[in-house]
This record gives C-alpha cells, structure tokens and sequence, in this order.
C-alpha cells in the first residue's frame, strides 16, 4: 500500500541505502523479481487502464516497470494501482522511446550530431524531458551512442555517427539534458543504448553478428558509453548482438568488468527488447539457462521476454542463482527510482495540467525550427545558387514534399504529426505573396509497390502512376522560375530494421530527377535521408545540393529559413558519404596500411590498397558542410613546439569570413600520432569549436592539447601514450587540413 512505501520513507529520512534495506526486508521473492519485469503497456493505449492485464500484474506487485504507454491520466492510474493495490506500494519506472523528442520532434540524432552544437543538442533533451515527463514519462531509452562506420544500417539515424570523440561529447549532453540532477519534475531518467558494439554488425544489417578485437572496442567503440556513465547516465540498455562470441546480455565481461568494475557504473541495466529470450537463437541455451547467465553476467531488468519471472524462482532452488544474485539486481532496480524521487511522490510525473503548460509550446518549437536549421549540410552550391529568392514561380515537386509525418523521421513514439506543416505549407508561408508556388507529387517513392507494401514504408504518401505523375511534374516546372526537389528516403527506410543494400536515390526518383534537370530551369535538390547516401551523380549533375536529413516537426520553417538566405547553413557530416556502397564501411580515421594510397590520389596504383574502379576518397569527407559565405584558414601555431608529456600546449588557428554573408563555422582539430606501439589512424578528431564569425572579421579559434587527448590503447590494453611526434591539423573538414608538428618528451 501507499503508506507502506510513505512509512518506509519516513522512518530512513533520505538515506537511499538505508531505506532500501528496510524495503528489501519486507519483500518476498517474488516482488523482487517482479521488479526486474518490464512490459510494453500497449494493451492499455486505446482500452481500460483497470482492466488490464498489465494492471493486474502490477496489483500483484510482479511489475517493476512499463513502457510506451502516454498521458499522465493513465500513467497516474497505472502508478495508483502500483501505490494503493499492491502489497507494498512500490512505484513503476515509466519508459519511453523519447528519441529526439516528445511532440515537440527534433532532428534525428544523426542529424543533430552534424549541428556541432553540443549546448544546442543538451537543450533539446532538456526540452524533451520537460515535455515527456509533463505526460507521466520517467524514463526514456536515449541516448543512442553506437559508433557506426555503415550507412547501409538504418540505426545510424539514431546515433551521433562515426567518431568516438564527437560521439563522447553528444552522450555527455544528452544524458545531462535528460537528467539534470534528478531534483526537478522535468528530469528524467537516460538509458544509454546499445551496449555494446550494436553499430558494427556485419553487412550493415541490423541484429547482425559483431565481432572486432578488443583494441579495436576500447578505441574506436567504447568512449561513448564511458562518457554517458561519466556523466551520470542512471541505466544502460544490452544490446542484441555478440560481443567475444556472448550475446551481449549474458556478457559478464561486458555488463560487470568492464561497465562496473572498470567504468564505475552504478546504475541498473536493462535488456532491448526481448534480447534474453533471442539468446536462446544464439545457441547459448533455453530460456533458463540464459535468464541464469543474463542475471549473473550483471543484466538487472528485463524487457518483455518475462525469462527472470518465469523461471529465476526455480533457478534459485536448484542453486543456479542466489539470493545475492536476485537482491542485488532488484536493489539497482528500486535505486533508479529512489533516485527519480518516486518514493517520496509516486505522483511527481502525473500532473495533468502540465501538458497545456509544457508540451509543444511556442518556446519549444522555437528551440526546435532554430537547431534544425543548424543540422542542414550544403553539399554543393553550383553558381550561388541558393539563396534562393523569393519571387517568381517556384516548382516544388517531388513525393517528400507534402507530407508533415515523414519530416520527422525514425522514432517518434508520441509524435502529432497533424499538428506540424508539410514543406509545401511552409513554403507558401515563407514566401506569403511575394511568390508564386507550384506543386507536383512527380513520382511515387519508388517503382516497386510490391516492396514498398512488404517494407511497410511510405504508407502516408499516396501511390500513384508514375507516368501521369512524371508529366504533371514537367507540366509544373515549364511554368517555373526554378525548381525545388523534395526527394530521398521517407522517414520508415531509415531506423530499427531498415538496412539497404543499395544507397542510391531510389530508381524513380533518379529518373524524375534527371527529366527535371533536362528542362535546363535553375534546380535545387533538398535531400532526406536519415544516413549518408550515395549522390556521385547528383553531385555530377545537379547545381544545387543540400541534405536535409528529417528536421523534425518545424523542419518545414526550418529549411525554408535555410532555403531562403534567413538562415546560412552550417551544418557539418558526422558520417563519412561515400562514392559507391563498396567503399562501406568508410570513415576518415582509417589505419595506414602498409601499402597506403596518398588522400585525393586521382588514379589505380597497381599492388597498393585501393580499388579498380573507384577511388579511395569519398564523396564528401567526414566534416565537410558548405555555406553561404566563405571562409579562410591560417596555419595551426603552437604555443610551443614541444611538450613534456605530463604538460600541455595551446594551438590556434584564424579563421576569416572572406565572404558578404555573417555565419557559423565548425572549426576542427585533428591530431596523428606518428610512430606508436601499435598502427594509429592516419587522423583523429581531438576538437572543435562553433564560433560566429561576422563578414570581413577574422576570429582566432583556440584549442589547449592535453596528455590525454594523445593516449590510446595498445593491445595489451594498456592505456597511455607516447613520447615522440604528433602532427597537429586544423580545418574546415577533415580533408582540407594545414598541419603543424608537435614533439611529446
């Protein structure tokens, strides 16, 4: 009951260890590892709280916890239930896929990585929070930290792309954002996810088999997860792949040495989605041999597949788990929500009236149109043609155009899509009657229906003949001034099982596209993708490129805002673009190899590392993101040419606006370490810096070398670094770099 719970609170004041062991003393083996349940609450969604067979359990006191269920009404029924029916009134954990926001939508995280804005990012899990918690939400399964390298793997869309430096900075900021530091009704608990390598499988194919050296994890792969904990991330979630063989949530190297022992982490781990039970696919065992291994490797909660409920009870007496084993992780589990502060008040996230108050308010969608625009990356600008201007007749054309679900991508669980524009609205309001906007469908997303409907995506976007709608599409742009393309993926190509073999803009699209172009009018190719695609035509052809990504539910003010000359574009690629799908997996920080082609080498070399057909170089390098301005790099100096290795060392970089237009620009410092114990990427990413730099003006950008911005690995797993040279880079991207030497004593 309530006052069971309230009792326990005020006989231990706040000493979260205290109270816990008088709670723990009361509770049966069976409310214990109730606690370690998690289910889905969508039986509830559209029918009767009270009646349900969620609600039931949690009565019994079997349930520690449920997710995607929204509105604080029936979130404060479910808690209700929880405090007053059962025995000892424990609270629920309340989860949620908040992803890159509530109803308020963000850019994917992918996109919000190529912002650069780590302050930007925090304030948008902030907002999300605010927002989440305001419907009953208490727990949100973000933020997403997987490296990946393969664009062919839909997730990419949720991670922060392939750099374990930038990737480090987003985990900080967003677990900070969530979470705060617990003491307000707006903080919300973070799961950082997945852990761990989720974003190496094989092929590019999601729940793929993962298998790297552990040099390889500890250096390109681990950081992010360690700096989430750093920053205080109150959960972890598994992942489904392996890891050394184990699947990652039976992985007691994984979940107990590495994550706790040597990470320090204290919080509580919970499984993906039926990950225990798909164990068993695996071949490691049935179902309780892996909820035995699950438990014992350090996995505390499980998600969906009920393994610990069904079965840990006779484990237990059959000596396959302990008593230790089952307190333990139900003691992380009631942590968690000592920590939220639900035992003090069950009902902190249940406040009705704050919907109104806080869910998609002006302020929110303020912070939302604003960083979008920051995610935008300008790949090519033939001409200066955009800006564009706002007058004449203006074609938008294309199956992308009119359509206001899919600007927000993957992931958005409690998303309103009938409250947010299309494009095609926001482009008549941008430019009100100064212009004149013209629309065309064009084409379907792609030729084959039959794959459309078996892949389930695009179902919001009508189907129609593609012939009629290719003549309407010419029709339109003859009675145009210039031609805007609303093309790319839709929002269900990208995401959980969404993996493509082919990146290319898919056939009909290419083909519409290309009619367009041959009607000579100035074209300019808006981009959605939730990954880096493959565009070596279009950037062959088309005079006007910029890649949008899903901007979010004010994506369409947003990329007006961008379209028009309001906003400048800076956004920077945090993924690597490659010229051809077999040049993935690509990054900019590669090894060497010992027969290395030169960077920007125009031709084969015959017996070196590098392809017949296609060059080594990308497309677009990790990085790169044009603007409206240009801009003008010095030479990296150092404040020293040598540093002991205990020390530092200043070096800057000016940076000149040599354009008409005040903007943003991404500075970049890269740093290689030139002989090490073991091969060392030819560059790594050590620093960067958002600064605005007004036309004409020259800011000097400052970056302060330390020892540990040199330390590595090596395959002792020895970490340290070494004493010796390092170039030091600085640039706009990753590829136009000016270099200076630093010497390590």
């Amino acid at each position: 009951m309530l006052a069971a719970a309230a009792s326990f609170a005020t006989a231990q004041g706040s000493r979260m260890d205290g109270f816990i062991d008088s709670l723990m003393q009361c509770m049966t083996l069976r409310e214990k590892i109730g606690q370690l349940t998690l289910q889905v609450a969508g039986d509830i969604t559209t029918g009767s709280v009270q009646s349900s067979p969620v609600a039931r359990r949690i009565a019994e006191g079997s349930m520690g916890g449920v997710f995607n269920v929204k509105g604080a009404a029936k979130i404060r029924q479910l808690q209700d239930i929880a405090v007053r029916q059962s025995r000892l009134g424990i609270p629920l954990l309340v989860g949620m896929d908040v992803v890159h926001g509530y109803e308020t939508i963000f850019p994917i995280p992918l996109a919000l990585s190529c912002s650069w804005d780590t302050l930007a990012i925090e304030r948008s899990a902030r907002i999300a929070a605010k927002e989440a918690s305001a419907d009953g939400v208490n727990w949100t399964y973000s933020p997403m930290v997987d490296i990946s390298m393969d664009a062919r793997w839909g997730r990419v869309a949720e991670g922060s792309g392939e750099d374990p430096f930038l990737g480090s900075c987003i985990a900080r900021a967003m677990v900070r954002g969530y979470q705060g530091d617990y003491s307000s009704r707006e903080n919300i608990m973070a799961c950082v996810k997945h852990f761990a390598l989720y974003g190496a499988s094989e092929a590019g194919r999601d729940y793929n088999t993962v298998d790297m050296s552990r040099l390889r994890m500890y250096n390109r792969y681990f950081p992010p997860y360690r700096a989430a904990v750093e920053a205080g991330a109150g959960s972890f979630m598994t992942s489904f792949n392996l890891v050394d063989g184990v699947p990652a949530t039976g992985n007691r190297w994984l979940l107990t040495d590495v994550l706790r022992r040597q990470w320090g982490f204290d919080g509580f781990v919970v499984t993906d989605y039926e990950s225990l039970m798909e164990m068993t696919r695996h071949g490691v065992g049935d179902l309780a041999s892996v909820s035995v291994q699950a438990l014992t490797a350090g996995t505390d909660m499980e998600m969906c597949s009920e393994g610990y409920y069904k079965t840990l009870e006779q484990s237990l007496g059959q000596g396959r788990v302990t008593d230790g084993d089952i307190d333990r992780a139900c003691r992380r589990v009631l942590e968690a929500k000592y920590k939220l502060g639900l035992f003090a008040d069950p009902y902190k996230y249940c406040d009705e009236s704050r919907h109104a108050a806080d869910v998609y308010t002006a302020a929110n969608r303020a912070e939302a149109r604003e960083l979008a625009a920051k995610t935008f990356v300008l790949l090519k600008n033939e001409g200066d043609l955009l800006p564009l201007k706002k007058q004449g007749k203006i074609a938008l054309i294309g199956p992308l155009a009119d359509n206001a679900a899919n600007l927000c991508g993957t992931w958005c669980v409690a998303f309103t899509p009938e409250r947010y524009s299309t494009l095609r609205q926001g482009l008549k309001r941008a430019v009100g009657n100064k212009a004149t906007v013209l629309y065309a469908q064009g084409c379907n997303l792609t030729r084959d229906a039959a794959l459309q409907k078996a892949a389930e995506f695009g179902k919001t976007i009508p189907r129609g003949d593609d012939a009629a709608m290719k003549a309407e599409a010419l029709r339109v742009a003859a009675e145009a001034d210039v031609i805007v393309c609303a093309m790319g993926e839709c929002a269900e190509m990208t995401g959980e099982s969404s993996s493509r073999a082919s990146l290319e803009l898919p056939d009909v699209q290419r083909e519409l596209l290309a009619a367009l172009l041959e009607t000579g009018k100035p074209l300019v190719l808006l981009h959605f993708s939730g990954r880096p695609t493959v565009m070596t035509w279009e950037q062959a052809h088309v005079p006007a490129i910029m890649n949008v990504w899903f901007g979010g539910s004010e994506a369409a003010d947003a990329i007006c805002d961008v379209l028009f000359g309001d906003r400048v574009p800076s956004g920077k690629l945090t993924m690597t673009m490659p010229q051809a799908v077999g040049q993935v997996p690509i990054c900019y920080n590669h090894l060497n190899t010992g027969r290395p082609v030169p960077e920007g080498a125009k031709s084969y070399r015959k017996f070196q590392s590098n392809y017949l057909d296609v060059r080594n170089d990308p497309l677009y390098p990790f990085g790169y993101g044009l603007s409206y301005t240009t801009f003008k790099y010095s030479a990296p100096r150092l404040s020293a040419d040598s540093m002991a290795i205990d020390g530092s060392v200043k070096v800057s970089v000016d940076v000149t606006n040599t354009g008409q237009r005040d903007a943003d620009e991404v500075v970049q410092l890269y740093i290689r370490d030139l002989v090490a114990r073991v091969s060392r990427p030819v560059k790594e990413l050590k620093g960067f810096s958002r600064v605005h730099v007004k036309a004409g003006e020259t800011r000097r950008v400052e970056f302060t070398i330390t020892p540990d911005m040199l330390k590595y690995y090596d395959s002792e797993l020895r970490y340290g670094l070494d004493p010796g040279e390092f170039s030091i880079m600085t640039g706009p991207d990753s590829r136009r770099l000016k270099r200076c030497k630093l010497t390590v004593y």
